[in-house]
């Protein structure tokens, strides 16, 4: 992956109005307070998952950052409030195709890439589009009771980030 200097201040731009991390202290930041339940309802948006998302899968490998991830999520969700039900919570599909997608991408970042170039990568690429999985899966099959509770395959296309665009 090259690495655009007109690309990278943009991608910084962003990352600051949406409030979010820019380096490997504010990301590291991010990941604790999600693994011990105290980030904040109103911080764990699209950019924050895809954050914690992309720090999973770089350091344990895309199997085992799913299985965190679960965990972790369903965690957060109950820290929140947020109940783990067949409309609200945690959601399979959906975590598991983010989490592959992920992995799909940072494989093409060099080994020696931080946690957080990684992290700014995933947010750098059209997985950052709140309506990405969307290309693969119709909004029905997505928001079926089925998807959050299991692993639905996408009915539009394959899984794969070269179909982003």
């Amino acid at each position: 992956m090259t690495h655009d200097r007109t690309g990278a201040r943009n991608l910084a731009a962003r990352l600051r109005s949406a409030g979010m991390w820019l380096g490997a202290g504010e990301l590291e930041r991010l990941v604790a307070r999600f693994l011990d339940g105290t980030l904040p309802a109103a911080e764990w948006t699209h950019c924050a998952h895809l954050g914690v998302g992309a720090w999973h899968v770089r350091r344990y490998g895309a199997a085992d950052a799913l299985a965190r991830l679960r965990a972790g999520i369903r965690a957060l969700n109950d820290a929140h409030g947020t109940p783990n039900s067949d409309t609200r919570g945690y959601h399979e599909t959906i975590t598991r195709a983010y989490t592959w997608l992920i992995a799909e991408l940072l494989a093409g970042v060099p080994p020696a890439a931080s946690l957080a170039e990684c992290a700014q990568a995933v947010l750098a690429s059209p997985l950052a589009e709140r309506d990405a999985l969307l290309a693969f899966y119709s909004e029905a099959r997505l928001g079926s009771v089925e998807a959050r509770r299991a692993w639905q395959e996408p009915d539009r296309r394959p899984l794969a980030v070269a179909a982003l665009g």
